[in-house]
């Protein structure tokens, strides 16, 4: 039944009304620029979806503006806030804003380009062990990124018996396009984005199951492939490689409907993407994408659609640089479970409306604040908290 309601608004019509579970109100698509491609989607509403706009009435607040360099957040047990810095650094905020804690440490990072300290998670049994787990762009003879741990001291300052658990291969000569995001299975595993790292030399191992980088990698916490990984035991694969064919994923969530993970990345000009991620799945870079090069020529052969590879839930051209994302939990009853995605170049945050694992709505938050969102989570408070480049952090509450 669904379907047949959303039909028109897939096809950009006039604005409807649907069922109160569905989306309250749509209209013409948010986005009015000329796409860079004359690509077609693979299938209706793929991109350019209905919009939708958000009734209740809420405040976004700056409630510290001297951050340096946020790029993870996550929410700790008690409500406050753990965000990592690029430069090197974790920080402990109260959800007013202020610097409880200034974590110190960690390993040296390659702090250039997209490179730094880049994401942060806690082990599910945080309470008990005091475990932090991070991603990091790690120097050496060549960057990498890196998965390191360690337990966070009895008075918060400082990290202890840090190990590094992974590390992508091969390493380059390079400071793009790392990823990263880390999550917590239900079994206490951990899912990593691995970017690509940009140059045309190493973007093609994106499809190279013999390498780790533009992959989603699934280990335990001692850095082991899980048990079950779909490529364990074949030949020139990576055993911890869960998916392939990414460019950069800088978003990763669990959908709280039904447990899928979800990820998003970034395309060239155009093509950037939301995927739903399936064991063993090919997401299709560099061979498959809806964008083209910077330069204006084709990706390699200009494919969008091949067997053997999996469409992206939803794409944009022109793009969004989706630079984090999450699935809202709140307390904003027409927000809850929707998917919300900072935007970097774009600079306004996109919600997403979703429906049976498809996009039924999209709307543009906080274009007016001119920033670029680089991480978000939503509080045990139920606001969103949020961390720009510019080093401000936000919290969107409902008023």
């Amino acid at each position: 039944m669904l379907s047949k309601l959303y039909k028109p608004l897939m096809l950009g019509a006039l604005a409807l009304s649907v069922t109160a579970t569905a989306v309250a109100q749509t209209g013409a698509p948010v986005e009015t620029k000329a796409a860079n491609t004359n690509y077609k989607p693979a299938f209706a509403g793929q991109t350019r979806i209905g919009s939708v706009k958000t009734k209740t009435r809420y405040t976004a607040t700056v409630i510290n503006s001297s951050l340096n360099g946020p790029w993870g957040i996550h929410v700790l047990p008690d409500g406050r806030l753990l965000i990592s810095s690029k430069p090197g650094t974790m920080q402990i905020l109260t959800t007013d804003g202020k610097i409880v804690k200034n974590i110190t440490g960690f390993p040296a990072v390659q702090f250039a380009g997209q490179g730094g300290l880049l994401d942060v998670n806690i082990d599910p049994d945080f309470a008990t062990n005091r475990m932090i787990y991070w991603t990091y762009a790690q120097p050496g003879d060549g960057a990498t990124l890196a998965v390191a741990k360690g337990k966070l001291s009895a008075d918060e300052t400082k990290l202890e018996n840090v190990k590094v658990i992974w590390e992508a291969t091969p390493r380059f000569k390079g400071s793009g396009q790392f990823g990263s995001r880390l999550l917590f299975d239900k079994k206490g595993n951990l899912f990593v984005t691995s970017g690509d790292r940009m140059a045309n030399e190493m973007r093609v191992k994106a499809q190279d199951l013999s390498a780790t980088t533009g992959k989603i990698i699934h280990i335990t916490k001692e850095g082991k492939p899980v048990a079950g990984n779909p490529f364990i035991g074949k030949a020139n694969a990576k055993p911890e490689i869960y998916a392939y064919g990414f460019r950069n994923p800088d978003g990763f969530a669990f959908n709280p409907v039904d447990g899928g993970l979800w990820e998003c990345e970034f395309g060239p000009r155009g093509g950037d993407e939301i995927n739903l991620i399936k064991p063993g799945g090919n997401y299709g870079w560099p061979v498959v994408t809806y964008g083209i090069e910077y330069s204006g020529e084709k990706v390699y052969d200009g494919i969008q659609q091949k067997a053997g590879t999996i469409q992206p839930v939803y794409y944009w051209d022109p793009v969004i640089s989706p630079g984090c994302m999450m699935f809202y939990t709140g307390n904003i009853a027409e927000w809850k479970n929707n998917l919300f995605l900072g935007g970097l170049s774009s600079q306004f945050i996109t919600r997403l409306v979703i429906k049976n694992n498809k996009v039924v709505g999209e709307e543009r938050l906080l274009a007016d604040k001119n920033e670029r969102w680089r991480c978000i989570a939503t509080g045990k408070d139920g606001a969103i908290y949020a961390g720009t480049d510019g080093g401000k952090l936000y919290r969107i509450a409902k008023q």
